[in-house]
């Protein structure tokens, strides 16, 4: 069990491990990049940038993800909450993102470290409650069995034929599902897994670098190479070495 202050803000990145955790204080798990998969009391949702979840206090959950990601964990005394809100947050677990509450993570998270920053977090709250309160849960998603897949095999050489035909939808109604949903494109948003596939081989592999450009859906390394620094600023082997000095300055294998 840990314990928390009244309120405080981390940005995380989760990996592949899984394991089950409690404590006594609520928490709001809010996206930044990538995703990764949740379960709170059995209840199992995958959360990216349209979606967050709140773990109540004691509520066991557990998280594991195979691709690089980033979210903003907030920490928060129930008694800043209050008994009727974290109630309904309970009982929803996981909390669609909109537009407003998207705005607001992005802006808790850059703002960390500030200066007057303790001030500010007693302030967010209420913000933060009210936009993902507001956000209508809304049907299923008709991308989610897509996304899923392309999740899963972002090697594979997709089309935007390939995927409108899995869902049983045109093409131009695709790219319109995905602007509605998700703010993009579907090439777009599969770029996004490669690149997140990358870092994390890159990061948690010695594979040559060959081997995952092929792996991760590059014609060839010069490829790979020319994306990933379009998308980091970085070439893979920079990403690596900068990865793996990281990691030595913190003591880590």
């Amino acid at each position: 069990m840990h314990q928390a202050s009244l309120l405080s803000l981390a940005i995380r990145s989760y990996g592949r491990d899984g394991a089950v955790d409690t404590h006594a204080f609520a928490q709001l798990v809010l996206p930044l990049g990538g995703s990764m998969e949740v379960d709170v009391e059995g209840h199992g949702a995958w959360l990216d940038r349209t979606r967050a979840a709140f773990v109540a206090p004691t509520a066991r959950h557990a998280q594991s993800s195979g691709t690089a990601n980033r979210f903003l964990v907030v920490d928060v005394d129930a008694r800043a909450i209050g008994e009727p809100t974290l109630e309904r947050l309970a009982a929803r677990r996981f909390l669609p993102v909109g537009p407003a509450a998207a705005h607001l993570i992005d802006y808790m998270a850059a703002s960390l470290g500030d200066d007057g920053l303790s001030q500010r977090t007693a302030l967010w709250l209420p913000l933060l409650l009210d936009a993902v309160e507001r956000a209508a849960p809304g049907p299923a998603s008709r991308l989610a069995g897509l996304l899923a897949t392309l999740a899963a095999h972002p090697e594979r050489d997709w089309t935007a034929a390939d995927m409108a035909a899995r869902v049983g939808l045109s093409v131009s109604r695709l790219h319109a599902v995905f602007r509605e949903e998700l703010d993009t494109t579907p090439q777009a948003w599969l770029a996004e897994r490669r690149i997140e596939r990358a870092q994390q081989w890159l990061t948690d592999t010695p594979l040559p670098l060959t081997e995952i450009a092929l792996d991760c859906g590059y014609a060839d390394q010069s490829a790979f190479t020319r994306a990933f620094g379009r998308a980091t600023g970085l070439a893979p082997a920079a990403y690596r070495r900068r990865v793996q000095a990281s990691r030595q300055t913190r003591g880590e294998p």
